[in-house]
This record gives C-alpha cells, sequence and structure tokens, in this order.
C-alpha cells in the first residue's frame, strides 16, 4: 500500500518552513506593535458553536467535520473558522469585565472544511486572525483593516486592493431581506439548490452566488445602500473617511455580503489582482458582528470586529509577485570530526556551542573531511570547527572564519569568547590568528 495524504491536505517539509517562520514572525511584531494578545483556542468545539440556529452559510452547511462520540451524545467540529471559537472563549472567561475593553486578540492555527482541493483552497488550510471585542468605533473598523493592509504591505505586496461594503445595523437588513424576498420570490424556482435554501435563510447570501450570479434578476437585485437608515450610512461613511485619512485604497463593492451569517455593518475582503492567483485572490477578509457575544451568554450588545487571513494564499500572493520568503538561516558553525576517536569530544564542543546559542551542527556519518566541508557549504556555515587527535592532545581547537578565510587555534577554554569576537557579540579583542 502507497501511504499519502488525504485529499486537500499538504505536508510542510523542512525545506519549506523558513518562509512560514519569517510569515509567524512578522505577524507577532505587527501584533505586539498593534497591542493584540494572542489567543489559542481548542482545535475542535461543541458544534453549536459554529451551527447557530438557522445559518445560511456554506461552511455550516456542507464544508464543516464533524463527529459523534462512541456512546455519547456529544457533537463536535474540528475548527472550520476563528471568530466563533474566539467569542466563546471571550464569554467563558469573561473577558468583557476586563476595565479596558476592547479586548484586542490573534491567533495562528489551522482550520479544516471540507471543501473542493484547488490552488489555495485547502481542506486543512492556516490562518492568521484578529478579533477585537468590546467597543464598537467606526475607528477601531480602520484600524483592524490597517494592521492587516500594513502587513501585506510590509512584504512587498503590490498588486492589492481592498474591496468594502456595509450590512448595516438591524433594521436596515431587515428591510433589505423584505427587499430582496419580494425581488426574487416569482424566480426562486428557478434558482440553484443553495439559492432556494437562503431565500429562507437569509436572503442576502443569494447575492454571494457562484452558480447563478449572471442572470438577470441577480443584475436587478436591489442594492443594500438604499435600505440603510441614517445610523447606517454615518457609522460607514466614517470608515471610509478612516481609510482615506490613513491613505489606504478602497473600492465600495455593493455586492459584497461575506460567507458568514453573523456579521453587520462593515464588511472588506483584501483581494490580489495579480492574474497568478486565479480564482482564490482573497488573501484576508471579514467584517463587524454584533450577536456572537450575546449569542454565548455574553452581554446584550457587545459588539465585534475581526478577519482572518490565509497564510497558503498569502504565500501563493509573494510567489506571484516575486516576493521570496524562504530565505534559510545558515549554521553559525559546523564542527567537523577529523578522527574516529574524537567523537565524545567532537559531540561535547557541538553541544557547548549550542548551549551558548550558536546553531552547530556535525557529522554522525563518518565521512571524510571533503565530504564534510562540502557540507560545510551547503549549509553556509559561518565558521568551521576542525577538531582531531592532536587538537584534543593539545587542548586546541581550530576555528575557520567561511566568510574572511581567516583561521584561528586558541584553547579549548577561548571556543565561546572567540566565537562572541567572530559574531561581534562582545567588544573587539586579540584573536591569536594562526599564519
Amino acid at each position: 500500500m502507497r501511504y499519502q495524504v488525504p485529499r486537500g491536505t499538504q505536508d510542510i517539509q523542512p525545506k519549506d518552513i523558513s518562509k512560514w517562520h519569517k510569515l509567524e514572525d512578522m505577524i507577532r511584531q505587527f501584533c505586539y506593535v498593534y497591542n493584540y494578545d494572542e489567543i489559542r483556542t481548542p482545535i475542535f468545539e461543541h458544534t453549536n458553536v459554529f451551527k447557530r440556529g438557522n445559518d445560511s452559510s456554506d461552511m455550516v452547511n456542507k464544508e464543516m467535520y464533524t463527529f459523534q462520540l462512541e456512546n455519547s451524545a456529544t457533537s463536535l467540529t474540528l475548527r472550520p473558522e476563528g471568530t466563533a471559537g474566539v467569542a466563546r472563549a471571550f464569554v467563558e472567561h469573561k473577558m468583557f469585565g476586563n476595565a479596558d475593553l476592547p479586548v484586542k486578540m490573534y491567533y495562528v492555527g489551522p482550520q479544516c472544511r471540507h471543501e473542493r482541493p484547488q490552488k489555495g483552497r485547502m481542506r486543512i488550510f492556516h490562518q492568521f486572525g484578529v478579533e477585537v471585542i468590546g467597543a464598537k468605533s467606526p475607528m477601531l473598523d480602520v484600524e483592524t483593516i490597517a494592521l492587516g493592509w500594513s502587513f501585506v504591505s510590509a512584504l512587498g505586496l503590490k498588486d492589492m486592493k481592498v474591496l468594502i461594503n456595509t450590512l448595516g445595523d438591524d433594521e436596515s437588513r431587515a428591510a433589505y431581506r423584505a427587499a430582496l424576498k419580494e425581488h426574487f420570490k416569482n424566480d426562486i424556482d428557478t434558482m440553484c439548490v443553495d439559492c432556494k435554501r437562503r431565500y429562507e435563510q437569509n436572503p442576502l447570501r443569494i447575492l454571494d452566488c457562484k452558480v447563478d450570479h449572471d442572470k438577470d434578476i441577480m443584475k436587478t437585485a436591489p442594492k443594500m445602500e438604499d435600505y440603510l437608515n441614517d445610523a447606517s450610512k454615518q457609522y460607514f461613511k466614517e470608515v471610509l473617511e478612516g481609510l482615506d485619512a490613513l491613505g489606504i485604497p478602497y473600492e465600495v463593492d455593493d455586492r459584497l455580503v461575506r460567507g458568514l451569517d453573523y456579521y453587520t455593518h462593515t464588511v472588506f475582503e483584501v483581494v490580489s489582482v495579480n492574474k497568478e492567483m486565479g480564482a482564490q485572490s482573497t488573501v484576508f477578509a471579514g467584517g463587524r458582528y454584533d450577536g456572537l457575544v450575546e449569542y454565548f451568554g455574553g452581554p446584550e450588545g457587545m459588539s465585534g470586529i475581526g478577519w482572518a487571513m490565509g497564510l497558503e494564499r498569502l504565500i501563493i500572493a509573494c510567489e506571484a509577485e516575486g516576493i521570496t520568503l524562504d530565505e534559510e538561516d545558515g549554521l553559525d558553525a559546523y564542527v567537523l570530526c577529523l578522527a574516529d576517536s574524537v567523537h565524545k569530544e567532537v559531540l561535547a564542543i557541538t553541544t557547548e556551542l549550542r548551549t551558548n546559542g550558536y546553531r552547530t551542527d556535525t557529522d554522525y556519518l563518518g565521512r571524510s573531511f571533503k565530504a564534510q566541508f562540502k557540507t560545510v557549504d551547503r549549509k553556509h556555515a559561518r565558521c568551521a570547527i576542525l577538531i582531531g587527535d592532536s587538537e584534543v592532545a593539545n587542548g586546541t581547537v581550530n576555528i575557520k572564519d567561511v566568510k574572511t578565510q581567516q583561521q584561528y587555534t586558541v584553547p579549548m577554554e577561548e571556543l565561546i569568547p572567540t566565537m562572541d569576537r567572530i559574531f561581534g557579540n562582545v567588544g573587539c579583542g586579540e584573536i591569536n590568528e594562526e599564519e
């Protein structure tokens, strides 16, 4: 039997992991300066954390990995998105009692959805997301968008644009839903199965249909802006003014509704316009939500906003624009074993270097000096440490600085101080250079 990863999943191999580390390091740096703290929620939750009431989203109706525990009525679901779990944790741990609301959080981790795999769409995928819960302000909407926009800009991505819309408050959405039902009522029987379901559950989601989007009935559908009350119009106006103030380019898309039912007011997507991205061009997206905290038993009317960024898609977007993320760091030192009799001493020196923070490796295959030195080159080691019988007998080590091609012979106890001087970790001091 030939074993391989399940369809829609991938192995992130050691040769590729450096690009992921770079992204994750940048994520933590950006969230630190924006004062967002990391939260880690379980990879699975009780199913009703995600399946809430009459939800019309494809994620809930088609894509969740749900399983029943044996001899138990408990239904659990692998995490398909991050917001619901974070909102549940916010309520469960009574974060709403924090004296300095809003609570600003971010997460990085895998999500699971049973979708048709394609470029940029996996069944296990990774997201960087932010959630800000406990305050409702147009400027907070702008801040969260600015965090994501600054992040992709810092990576060097240029073929990007912000699509933004408003779904208004409860009153505005109720009026708009009624208008949509009236508009589609005579044609709904000719539309796809999903549209028929959405017509009853949430007619706004019909506008997101990928099957019937070219039909005339879709092109003549009412626009949300015609059903916004004054408060919703003013809220959205202030969001756009905030984006203008920060110089973030955007395009108002009156058909943008997003794929999840809990959104209110501001919704947005940041997409790549690079043709290499194909159909999956959305890099990060999200919006404001007003009902989640209350659903989980928290205070009424406590609002939140967040977005999620697909790391796989982010990597594809960088590759499409020729941005390199996988520049692997070389070794600080490689210890060459010049005799079978000094293996223990070589291991001791390797361990000492590592203990002092130097990224170090050595040979365990008993290869020749020439073969070991090829590894020094392949691993881009800054220093080659040569240990043989004579070095052990004399209590010395030979250090070759590959960068400068200088070689030093120093007492064993001077190994770390010498390395510190080579790497500039201490003040300048004399090194006994061997001619």
